[in-house]
This record gives C-alpha cells, structure tokens and sequence, in this order.
C-alpha cells in the first residue's frame, strides 16, 4: 500500500509539473492577462464542467467572487451549475444543452467562457464552445490527455497529457486556475493581497 501511495504522489507531481513547459506558461500568463483585461471593462466570466470539473468550476467562480489570499473588491465571475437551470434544461432540451444555454443567458461581448474538460469530448462542452463564440465570447479551455474534439478550438488551451483518468489531469487545472487568480490580482492590484482588516489600493476597475 505504501508503494501505491508514493506511485499516486509521484504521478501528481508529474502532472504538476507539466506547468513548467514554456507553453502552459504561456497560456497561465495569457489567459491571465485576458481575464484581468475582462475585469477592467466590467465584463465577467462563465464557466463550466462537469462532475469533478464543474466542482473546479465553482472553485475557480469563488476565489474570485470571494477572497483568495487577501481582501480586494469582487470579481465577477459565473459557475454554471444551479441545479434548476441544470435540470430544467436537461430535462426539456436534453443534457447537452445544459452549458450552452446558460451562455445563452448570461454571455455577453466581452466575457470570457471558461471550459473545463478532461477529455475533451463531452457534447455539452462542444456545445457551450460553440455558443459562446457565436455570442462573441472569448474562449478559454482547460484540457486533458489528446485535447480531444476541442483541440485547437478555444482562444487559449491547456492541455495535461499522458494521463488516462481524470483525477490527476484535474489536480494540474486546479494548479494552473490558481496560479492564473494569483497572476490576476497581480494584474489588477497595486499591493499584494492583506489581511482582510486591510485592504489593499486597488487599479480602478470601472
């Protein structure tokens, strides 16, 4: 059992570590930037996922509607996955709807749509891509193992290869979505974050 356990971590660590390639660099760095150029024209975020995704999705919605490592103004930012917009969809359209429809509603020129996919193959996915570009969206996808379908579809990608199961290609995202928040609030703020009794000066966002 040890050695099972030290072969998980090792696998982690390997996964982790794809970030240090100059192109998911690149993408961290890019995909903060447009965020942080989101944020200063009043535009917002959407993002989805499913299952452990859609759990990353709301991870990455919270740090920035609430606090990551400081306090600073709110960020607006949309996870989708209320449970009645879900259901309703699913059950009178179909559950490939589920995403594409919530861009529908609250995508908006100057957003970005943020999908999170292991595979890269989920219809949902592919659909919410599509309609988030045909509302003037920019895209941005984290993936995994070939990219699958949407390889090559969004503005930006991440993809974490030579793993079959999700969990460890989910362990690098939730890396790389937190090293993006911390690239934002270096973007958008003059200090780094305070404690919360002080807050710290902040670029106009308005």
């Amino acid at each position: 059992m040890k050695k099972k356990i030290l072969q998980a971590i090792d696998d982690c660590i390997q996964a982790v570590e794809q970030l240090k390639q100059p192109r998911c660099i690149a993408f961290m760095e890019e995909t903060a930037a447009a965020l942080a150029a989101c944020f200063q024209k009043g535009c917002k975020i959407i993002i989805a996922g499913n299952g452990g995704s859609l759990c990353d999705a709301s991870h990455f919605a919270e740090e920035l509607t609430g606090y990551f490592r400081g306090a600073r103004r709110a960020l607006p930012a949309i996870a989708l996955s209320e449970p009645g917009h879900i259901t309703c969809t699913a059950n009178d359209k179909g559950f490939e709807w589920v995403f594409a429809r919530g861009i529908e509603a609250y995508g908006k020129p100057g957003d970005i749509f943020i999908g999170l996919t292991t595979s890269g193959n989920s219809p949902n996915m592919i659909m919410a891509f599509e309609q988030a570009k045909q509302q003037g969206l920019q895209t941005v996808a984290f993936l995994g193992k070939s990219g699958g379908k949407l390889k090559g579809v969004a503005d930006l990608e991440l993809i974490i290869e030579g793993f079959k199961t999700s969990d460890r290609i989910q362990e690098a995202h939730m890396a790389a979505i937190h090293l993006i928040i911390e690239l934002v609030e270096a973007h958008l703020f003059l200090t780094d974050a305070q404690p919360e009794a002080s807050c710290p000066q902040m670029v106009a966002l308005d």
